[in-house]
């Protein structure tokens, strides 16, 4: 049954599907609509942008694309695919449009297998003054800037990169979880992962086809210390488990933004059932320093999870048909040879 406010769930979104407040121009696949979220696809071409913009509250995004020097060429993604590098800031039409109803807001993020190759993604919406943020009754397309820092990736029409988190009203803030760093070493098995600079084309169909070793080396603490240098991207892992119930979604937010010194968690949402497996999941975390060298010390608090109450129990949850991380500790994307 459904309440007045709340993060909506698998079968909500549906709905949304249904009576055409959420559109496509292919019908869904199977399996982008999550517990508490729908996989947003990219569509059949991309621009490169000379910089990262917003359009502001009296223009639309394809009215900036326009504007002379604001993208420097089109690349189509149909053929063989394209690569997008590193150190480049594109804009990616998306296959899902909106014309939400009164009520309905919505948010997005990177896809946990996106933040952990390093790949930075906001969405931008016409006439918007905030990245991730879709406002009550949007109408219109929907754009993803997505931007590699460290791998080349690798694109097809259909990816997906995001994720969007619809919501009524304003959601019940349930309870709030600190997260901290885990730097114990157990056994031969190292705290992290430091990714490789110049290690090649990551390719976001390539399913567990990438030699690891070819891409990240591994971390190792001293005296329960790590030092993150500058401008390098991490992999690590919470020193607790995290549990999401079936009324309950989650987002990672940081535990003290005034800390300039890194960034940790590019990827935020936690669906509902994520770690309710037998002995937990622990939550990953994606962590770059910034201009300086910085410790990281176990138990260290990094991050904070927000739970929001859901407007209904989804149909499924997380890990009920197979999953990539449910169950997991220290682990790189799924596109990586374990």
């Amino acid at each position: 049954m459904a309440v007045d406010s709340g993060v909506l769930s698998d079968h909500e979104i549906e709905a949304l599907v249904g009576a055409e407040a959420i559109r496509s121009d292919l019908p869904l696949d199977e399996g982008q609509v999550q517990p508490a979220s729908l996989d947003l696809r990219l569509a059949e071409d991309a621009y490169r942008l000379r910089a990262s913009f917003l359009p502001g509250k009296d223009r639309t995004v394809a009215e900036m694309l326009q504007e002379p020097g604001i993208h420097m060429h089109r690349i189509d993604l149909t053929k063989e695919g394209a690569v997008l590098e590193t150190g480049c800031v594109y804009l990616v039409p998306l296959m899902e449009s909106l014309r939400l109803p009164a009520g309905i807001a919505a948010r997005a993020n990177p896809k946990s297998s996106t933040g952990r190759i390093d790949v930075f993604t906001r969405l931008v919406t016409n006439r918007s003054r905030a990245f991730d943020e879709v406002p009550t009754g949007y109408s219109g397309p929907l754009y993803l800037e997505v931007s590699p820092r460290t791998f080349p990736i690798m694109v097809r029409p259909g990816d997906r990169l995001a994720q969007i988190r619809f919501k009524r009203k304003k959601p019940e803030t349930l309870k709030e979880k600190v997260v901290s760093i885990d730097l114990e070493s157990a056994g031969d098995q190292p705290v992290g992962y430091r990714a490789k600079h110049h290690s090649g084309i990551v390719d976001l169909r390539g399913i567990g086809a990438h030699e690891a070793s070819q891409f990240w080396e591994p971390v190792w603490p001293r005296d329960g210390r790590i030092v993150l240098n500058p401008e390098e991207f991490y992999i690590l892992v919470s020193r607790e488990t995290v549990k999401v119930g079936a009324m309950e979604a989650a987002e990672m937010a940081p535990i003290a933004p005034e800390l300039g010194e890194f960034r940790a968690h590019y990827a935020g949402f936690f669906d509902p059932g994520f770690g309710t497996n037998t002995g937990g999941s622990r939550a990953v975390l994606e962590v770059r320093s910034r201009d300086v060298p910085f410790i990281l010390e176990h138990g260290q608090p990094v991050a904070k999870l927000v739970y929001e109450s859901m407007a209904s129990k989804p149909k499924g949850l997380y890990g009920g048909k197979g999953s990539n991380y449910q169950g997991q500790g220290l682990k790189l994307s799924k596109h990586f040879k374990t």
